[in-house]
């Protein structure tokens, strides 16, 4: 999953950054409001995450043009302002969940999990090639009947590339999605976790799902 984090608080934002990685997370992460919403409006995020008190531009007002501008990426609000006025205000204006400062680590991850678990939701749920299944709901990954466990980053990448099924994706397209903005293209990486996930999926499998294309980048479908 790909987040995007919009706090002007560089301690607490590079604390969300490195748990948020912690648990596989691509993390973009910026310090002010009109670069938050530039971020929001040329990228494809999961979710983001939003300070209200921001210099640029206000949170409320980054929220309100995201809405106006058809942006329905889930907003988690994350802020010190906490009286019944504000989070009315926050809701009101389209944000998906309102959590205060201060705030506990892992309530900030069940709340970006059940976000996550209400778009699936409505997106649905399992997502099938060939009898390979991930469960979004569970990070369950089964082939042929059988569970296949996998790392917080294989999973990552292995969702995207089934979300995408059959669409040739990029070494960049990948690391923007599974890594974050500032991941370097140049080096191995990708293929390295490709090759690794590949080993997982379709080792012992006659029948291969994970493909090469030469010059372009990897695709995921039933050949």
């Amino acid at each position: 999953m790909r987040v995007l984090l919009v706090e002007d608080e560089k301690k607490v934002a590079s604390f969300i950054h490195s748990g948020l990685r912690e648990e596989g997370y691509a993390v973009d992460v910026t310090y002010d409001g009109q670069d938050g919403l530039d971020l929001a409006e040329s990228n494809e995020y999961d979710i983001i995450i939003l300070d209200l008190m921001l210099p640029g531009r206000g949170g409320l007002d980054v929220l309100e043009k995201l809405r106006l501008d058809q942006i329905l990426t889930p907003v988690l609000v994350l802020t010190a302002k906490d009286s019944i006025q504000d989070k009315i205000r926050g809701l009101d204006m389209g944000c998906d969940d309102y959590l205060t400062k201060p705030f506990s680590f892992d309530e900030l991850l069940a709340r970006m999990r059940a976000l996550f678990r209400r778009c699936q939701e409505r997106a649905d749920a399992k997502l099938r090639v060939a009898d390979l299944v991930l469960d979004p709901a569970s990070h369950k990954v089964i082939r042929a009947g059988k569970r296949v466990d996998l790392t917080a980053k294989e999973y990552a990448l292995l969702e995207y590339l089934m979300r995408n099924a059959g669409r040739v994706l990029s070494r960049v397209q990948i690391a923007e999605h599974v890594w974050d903005i500032d991941f370097d293209t140049f080096t191995n990486v990708i293929d390295v976790h490709v090759n690794h996930l590949r080993r997982k999926i379709d080792g012992e499998h006659d029948q291969k799902v994970i493909h090469t294309v030469r010059g372009m980048g990897y695709k995921i479908e039933n050949q």
